[in-house]
């Protein structure tokens, strides 16, 4: 594996495949891009379902994650690098998932939060599997999806439950 080569904001800021893979730029915070990117993915998603339709909403949320998958794939072959830490497109398209099964109230959207970073940075099987296994745009993105696709059940089953 490769060494993380750094990146710089004038780099992320003139390139739409680094602009739309670092998350509009959150994936350069650090310490910790992933927790930064999902929670600018977090106010993207309050932004989209608090603005539109839950269709016109979901439907951004689509063509972003699709779009998002081939930025990320280019910008890592711009750097030489299969899943730079500062591309979180992925944590936006996993925190996403998270959280559109229920309402976007506080608690589930915290919640949601928690479960999400949980999953994403433990990576139980099948995800880790999946992380070390599936290359280029859909490798960076899968693992991310089902760490999303995992939080956003245990979420729903916790709500169908009457815990949240």
């Amino acid at each position: 594996m490769a060494k993380e080569q750094p990146i710089n904001a004038k780099q992320v800021f003139t390139d739409l495949d680094h602009f739309i893979a670092f998350g509009m730029g959150s994936g350069l915070i650090r310490p910790a891009p992933g927790t930064w990117g999902t929670v600018s993915g977090l106010l993207v998603f309050i932004l989209l379902v608090s603005s539109l339709s839950p269709v016109m909403a979901a439907a951004i949320m689509v063509v972003l994650s699709v779009y998002g998958t081939w930025c990320a794939h280019r910008s890592a072959i711009k750097m030489g690098v299969h899943d730079y830490g500062g591309i979180v497109i992925d944590e936006w398209v996993g925190i996403w998932i998270t959280l559109a099964v229920v309402e976007p109230t506080l608690i589930n959207l915290v919640i949601g939060f928690i479960l999400f970073r949980i999953f994403d940075i433990a990576k139980p099987w099948p995800i880790g599997w999946i992380d070390r296994h599936v290359s280029g745009g859909i490798g960076i993105m899968i693992d991310d999806v089902v760490a999303g696709v995992f939080s956003a059940g245990l979420l729903l089953v916790a709500v169908a439950l009457g815990w949240l």
